[in-house]
């Protein structure tokens, strides 16, 4: 049974405050590990990053640092000051895992890296997160969220059929995110191994290839073939040749809605036929009959797209399909529709709606945490994936500077 503090209760990670790995000690903390996040003397700078709560700016109301920051204990040391250095030591000695976000040389130079304190602690898992890795010529290189998704390739598949545009910059630290996400994962495999081996080990993670091998077929197509994707309007990049339809479709009430992936299966073409028909819509869609031979069909092999004129027309219904039904109905209908029906497809929201939809309500996703400082509750984004018998919850708010320093640390230490 998992243990009611969550599917990582027991572990403790000590967590560098950064911008960059500041995720992956989220994604650690919520599923129940006891997270320590040390920040130097005054606050990690984050505390500054807009809005703050109430448009009142103070390092203890920033919704950047409240968002990243969900369940973990803070406390203040200077690497710098011999004894908290002794203080870290005598933390990184009780830890699993040091999740360290600092640049390349500089826990070594201080003589606090992972070959300094491993001596007797054996089973230490140190993961590093930096933009390159620790070892990389290009290691000491300035960097962003924006350079990091730039450089490392998912810009390039993202904005519009317009390529005289440039392309778009995915919001919301997905280059962070990205790498965090891959650092969790990262540490997670070396608990799986020390629990084997009884040995920790380093693990050196770069922002910039976890954003290149999270590029879907773009890297893979340059690889192997020397291609570019093309960057395609809310929908997937293609290689040349291989462009999809369009995807976003404007509503009878002016909503736009992302029909999702077209109809792939007889079922779905079979489920479309009959959605047009109890819409009375048929005689207005003559390619029907295109639908229906796709209801007969055994399988429809998306590889012969362009080489089977028949199945190339009977998938560019599909989709034609669902552009047209969406026109003749309000967002609601055609989303519930479309739900009902095992059709993929929904209405594009700006952030409040989401947070509002029923849907999302029901799934549980809006989150209250209670804030003692606010003497009130605030709604946070909930878990980004829901599994069943190892749950996610969000332990208590965000720290506040040096606010766990009494709790972590004895008077003698």
């Amino acid at each position: 049974m998992t243990p009611a503090g969550g599917a990582l209760a027991g572990l403790r990670v000590v967590e560098l405050a950064s911008d960059h790995a500041a995720f992956a000690g989220k994604l650690l903390a919520d599923l129940g590990a006891e997270v320590v996040l040390v920040e130097p003397p005054g606050g990690h700078h984050s505390r500054g990053y807009e809005p703050f709560v109430d448009d009142r700016p103070d390092p203890e109301r920033s919704l950047w640092w409240w968002h990243y920051h969900t369940s973990k204990l803070g406390v203040v040391l200077d690497l710098e000051d011999g004894a908290d250095v002794t203080r870290f030591r005598r933390l990184v000695a009780t830890a699993d895992i040091v999740l360290d976000g600092e640049a390349p040389g500089r826990m070594s130079a201080l003589g606090l890296d992972f070959s300094d304190l491993r001596a007797g602690h054996d089973e230490l898992v140190w993961v590093s997160v930096t933009a390159f890795g620790r070892d990389n010529p290009r290691r000491g290189e300035p960097f962003t969220d924006l350079t990091l998704l730039a450089g490392g390739g998912p810009v390039w598949s993202c904005g519009y059929d317009d390529h005289s545009l440039p392309p778009v910059r995915g919001g919301g630290n997905q280059g962070y995110q990205i790498g965090s996400v891959w650092a969790a994962i990262g540490a997670l495999t070396a608990i799986l191994a020390r629990d084997v081996t009884g040995r920790g080990q380093l693990v050196d993670v770069s922002l910039h290839a976890a954003a290149n091998v999270t590029t879907e077929a773009a890297t893979q197509a340059w690889l192997m073939t020397g291609e570019e994707v093309s960057r395609l309007t809310c929908r997937h990049a293609a290689r040349q040749g291989n462009v999809s339809q369009q995807t976003l479709a404007l509503t009878a009430d002016g909503r736009w809605m992302n029909t999702g992936v077209p109809p792939r299966t007889p079922r779905e073409f079979s489920a479309l036929s009959e959605w047009l028909d109890e819409l009375d819509l048929r005689d207005e869609f003559p390619e029907t009959v295109f639908l229906e031979l796709g209801a007969k069909r055994e399988t429809i092999a998306f590889g012969d797209i362009g080489v089977d004129p028949v199945l190339t027309e009977i998938v560019s219904a599909g989709r034609e399909a669902m552009m047209f039904i969406a026109s003749k109905l309000s967002a609601d209908d055609f989303f519930v529709g479309g739900q009902r029906r095992g059709l993929t497809c929904g209405p594009v929201y700006a952030p409040e709606e989401i947070m509002a939809d029923e849907h999302i309500t029901a799934r549980g996703f809006p989150t209250a945490v209670h804030h003692d400082d606010l003497d009130r509750d605030v709604v946070y984004p909930g878990a980004p994936f829901v599994m069943s018998a190892t749950p996610w919850r969000i332990a208590r708010r965000a720290p506040r500077i040096g606010e766990h320093q009494h709790l972590v640390f004895t008077p003698s230490s």
